[in-house]
């Protein structure tokens, strides 16, 4: 069963073109662990909410934007081992204390994939 990693996050708006490129780096690694599809978006109308939101969820801040990313795994082994050999990928030692964002404020979480169109 195909297996999805999703995130959100918020980055400076400072930070785009860098983030971009990290964004970039990171899609090569993956697809070479394996990884079916990368890919990341960039917020343009995520709007606040009241009781919960994107933008609450990650305590965007009025200088920084959201960015959600998926990445699709053939399924969960696949993407437990790419995940594994990505600790060692010369990706995560370039990038791994220079994020372009607060990884801390990071939500993730790995799904089985249920529809696609």
């Amino acid at each position: 069963m195909t297996y999805v990693d999703v995130f959100v996050a918020a980055v400076p708006h400072k930070n785009k073109a860098e983030y971009i490129r990290h964004a970039e780096a990171f899609a090569k690694m993956f697809k070479r662990q394996g990884a079916i599809a990368y890919s990341e978006a960039w917020g343009d109308d995520v709007p606040d909410g009241t009781v919960t939101s994107m933008p609450m969820a990650v305590q965007k801040t009025e200088d920084e934007d959201v960015v959600v990313g998926w990445t699709i795994w053939p399924d969960k082994t696949t993407r437990d081992a790419g995940w594994a050999a990505a600790e060692s990928d010369p990706t995560m030692a370039e990038f791994g204390s220079t994020m372009p964002f607060d990884g801390k404020r990071m939500i993730y979480g790995g799904f089985n994939q249920i529809v696609s169109g």
